[in-house]
C-alpha cells in the first residue's frame, strides 16, 4: 500500500493500515487540514465545491470528504461525477472559497487522491500546500459546533455548463466542425470522459462517434495513462478507416492524446503545439510550457511572432509563468492545454474543440497537419544513485561543465544545445535523477542522454 503526501494534495492506494494507504482516517485528516487552510485566508466565502472521477472508490471518498467539510463549517456543493477542469470552472461559477477534486488522474484503479483548489479554481501554490501538510501532520484543526455545521447542496449540471462555456469560445467554430462531417473515435477509459466527451462532440456538430470505453464505472480496460503503448485498440480502429481522428483522455480529462486517421500517434507533446499554433494565428502573443516539453512550441511561437517562456515542471508553475508573461496559450507536453480565454487549468474539452476547429478549417488529414510542425523526439531516462550521493552537488557540477551553452536551473538543470536539449531533475523521494532529452532524431536524443548519464557516473564515481 502507498500513501504520498505532497503540496498538490494527497494520493494513495485504497485500503491498508493508517498512514500506509489512502484510508478514511487520512482522508478526513487531510480534508480538515485543507479546510483549516482555507479558513486562514479570512475570506467571507464559506462554500467548497467537490467533484470526482468515476473510480470505484470515488463514492466512498466523496462521502468522507463532504462530511468532513460540513463538519468544518463549510457549505458544500457536490457536483458529482465531473472532470478536473469542470470542477475548476465550478469553483468560480459558484463563487466558492475552493474546491476538491477526487481523482488520481492517470494512476491505476486502486489509486485515488484529493487535489486541492483555491477560490480561482486553480491548484494551491507551494507555500499553501506545505501549510496544509503541516496542519495535517499536527492535526491542528477544530471542528464546528452543531449550530455551525455546513449545508450540503447538489448540482449535477456542471459538465453541461462546461460544454456550453467551450462552445462560447471565440475561436471554436461549431459550423466549421459540423460542415467537415467528421467521424470521431474516442477512448475515455471508462471514466467521466465517457459522459462529457461524446456530449461535447455532439454539441460541436459531430454526428458519427465511435465510442471505446465510455461507461463511467471505474473499470479501466487498459493502463489509463494515454501513452502510445496503451492505445493499441483505438489505433487499430483508426487504421481500419472508421474515423477521421481519435481522441483519448485520462480518467479526469485534463490530458488529451490524438490519434491520426491512419492509426499513428499525433504525439502527446504535439497536442499543445497544434492548438497553440492555431491560437497564435488568430491571437498573436506569448506561450509557456514546462522545461521538459518539446522545443516545437518555442519554434511555432517564434514563427508566429511571440515569445516562448519555459516554466518549472508542474501545472501551478506553468500557470504562474503564463500570468507573468501574459501568455495567450500554454500547458504541458503531456497533452495538457491551458487556454486563459477559458480558464487557467489543463482542459481536454477545450483542446478537442480548438483542434477540431483547426482541422476543419485546414482541410487536411490529421497526419498531414502533424507534418506541418517541427519534428522532434524525446528520450526519457533515469539514473539510480546511492542514498549517500549528493544529488544537488552533481547537478551543480553538470551545470558548470556545460556553462558555454544556455542553461536554465529553475527546476533542476536544463541544457539547451543548438540541436536539442537535456533536462535533469532529481526525485524528491528517492536518489534518482530523471533525464529527459530531445533532438531532431531519436538517435540524437538518446545520444544526448547517454552523454549526460556517462558524465553523472564519472562525477559520482559509479
Amino acid at each position: 500500500m502507498t500513501l504520498i503526501k505532497s503540496i498538490s494534495g494527497i494520493r494513495g492506494t485504497i485500503g491498508g493500515p493508517v498512514g500506509d494507504g489512502l484510508n478514511p482516517l487520512d482522508i478526513v485528516r487531510f480534508t480538515a487540514a485543507y479546510a483549516t487552510q482555507i479558513k486562514s485566508y479570512k475570506t467571507n466565502l464559506k462554500k467548497i465545491v467537490v467533484g470526482r472521477d468515476a473510480r470505484i472508490s470515488g463514492e466512498m471518498v466523496n462521502q468522507l470528504v463532504i462530511g468532513t467539510l460540513l463538519g468544518m463549517g463549510f457549505d458544500v456543493v457536490n457536483i458529482g461525477l465531473a472532470t478536473t477542469p469542470t470542477t475548476e470552472l465550478a469553483v468560480t461559477m459558484e463563487k466558492a472559497a475552493g474546491g476538491i477534486i477526487l481523482t488520481a488522474s492517470h494512476n491505476p484503479k486502486q489509486w485515488n487522491a484529493l487535489k486541492l483548489l483555491n477560490e480561482k479554481g486553480e491548484f494551491l501554490n507551494a507555500l499553501e500546500g506545505e501549510s496544509v501538510l503541516k496542519i495535517a501532520a499536527e492535526e491542528s484543526f477544530i471542528f464546528s459546533q452543531v449550530d455551525d455545521i455546513g449545508k450540503l447542496t447538489e448540482d449535477f449540471s456542471y459538465m453541461q455548463k462546461h460544454i456550453e462555456s467551450v462552445l462560447k469560445l471565440k475561436l471554436v467554430d461549431v459550423n466549421a466542425i459540423k460542415n467537415a462531417n467528421f467521424t470521431v473515435a474516442v477512448d475515455c477509459v471508462n471514466s467521466v470522459g465517457g459522459i462529457v466527451i461524446p456530449a461535447l462532440l455532439e454539441a460541436l456538430g459531430v454526428k458519427r462517434i465511435e465510442k471505446l470505453y465510455c461507461e463511467p464505472n471505474g473499470q479501466f480496460p487498459h493502463n489509463p495513462e494515454p501513452l502510445p503503448e496503451h492505445l493499441t485498440e483505438i489505433s487499430s480502429l483508426l487504421k481500419s478507416g472508421k474515423a477521421n481522428v481519435g481522441f483519448v483522455v485520462d480518467p479526469d480529462v485534463d490530458r488529451l492524446a490524438i490519434i491520426c486517421e491512419d492509426g499513428s500517434m499525433f504525439g502527446e507533446e504535439y497536442t499543445l503545439v497544434s492548438v497553440a499554433d492555431y491560437i497564435l494565428q488568430h491571437t498573436p502573443g506569448n506561450t509557456v510550457s514546462n522545461l521538459s516539453s518539446t522545443r516545437a512550441l518555442r519554434d511555432v511561437t517564434k514563427n508566429r511572432g511571440g515569445i516562448y517562456t519555459a516554466a518549472a515542471v508542474g501545472e501551478v508553475n506553468v500557470v504562474t509563468t503564463m500570468k507573468a508573461t501574459n501568455a495567450v496559450i500554454g500547458g504541458e507536453g503531456n497533452g495538457g492545454v491551458i487556454y486563459p480565454a477559458s480558464h487557467y487549468g489543463r482542459d481536454a474539452l477545450v483542446g478537442i474543440a480548438l483542434f477540431l476547429t483547426n482541422l476543419a478549417k485546414s482541410s487536411m488529414t490529421v497526419s498531414a497537419l502533424r507534418k506541418t510542425y517541427p519534428e522532434y523526439y524525446i528520450s526519457k531516462n533515469k539514473i539510480q544513485l546511492t542514498p549517500e550521493i549528493d544529488v544537488d552537488k552533481i547537478l551543480k557540477i553538470v551545470k558548470e561543465s556545460y556553462k558555454q551553452f544556455e542553461v536554465n536551473d529553475i527546476d533542476g538543470v536544463k541544457i539547451d544545445f543548438p540541436t536539442g536539449w537535456v533536462h535533469l531533475r532529481k526525485s524528491n523521494t528517492e536518489p534518482i535523477i530523471r533525464i529527459y532529452s530531445e533532438a531532431g532524431t531519436p538517435e540524437q536524443a538518446d545520444g544526448f542522454a547517454k552523454a549526460i548519464i556517462e558524465e553523472i557516473k564519472r562525477i559520482a564515481d559509479i
